[in-house]
């Protein structure tokens, strides 16, 4: 066997579970990094550090480093959202359930939440630019752990060829 088998079979052997733990945490870390990026060039009115704003006391959160903690909460928070998605969706292998899910994901954020969220304005006060790049940040959030799940569920439910078998031994 020669050093690619082997890698092929070492990302064959992590574990499920594992998988889940990985794209729901770079997912997290990827989209809200992205969204600090949109919040910083202006095109949203609201950044990562919404997270922190119904627990952390005081105006560095709004800040620099308050944007760099969010995005560390959303990454550790997307791993309970990665795996929520894996119960409920994980066998649909389509695009769609994905964007459902981000859209989901958004209408809880910004309607179900919003009165917990002290710092969090409704949505109608918001401007279009940020509704909108918010909704889209969300559903492209949702797209990439819910495919990523999906793809590596259909993966590990494949039955192996016989040529993958000879490998493995």
């Amino acid at each position: 066997m020669n050093k690619i088998d082997h890698e092929i079979i070492d990302t064959k052997q992590m574990g499920f579970p594992m998988k889940v733990i990985l794209i729901g945490f770079f997912g997290g870390l990827i989209w809200s990094f992205i969204g600090y990026s949109s919040y910083y060039f202006h095109l949203t009115e609201v950044g990562p550090s919404f997270v922190l704003l119904p627990w952390a006391l005081g105006d560095w959160k709004l800040g620099h480093t308050g944007q760099l903690v969010g995005i560390a909460v959303i990454a550790i928070l997307s791993i309970g959202i990665a795996f929520f998605y894996k119960w409920t969706l994980q066998k649909v292998n389509s695009m769609w359930p994905g964007v459902g899910f981000g859209m989901l994901l958004w209408v809880i954020v910004f309607y179900i939440l919003n009165p917990f969220i002290v710092d969090l304005k409704p949505v109608q006060s918001y401007s279009l630019n940020t509704i909108v790049t918010t909704l889209c940040l969300f559903i492209l959030y949702g797209l990439f752990i819910g495919y990523s799940i999906s793809y590596e569920y259909a993966e590990q439910n494949e039955p192996m060829s016989k040529e993958d078998s000879f490998k493995a031994e």
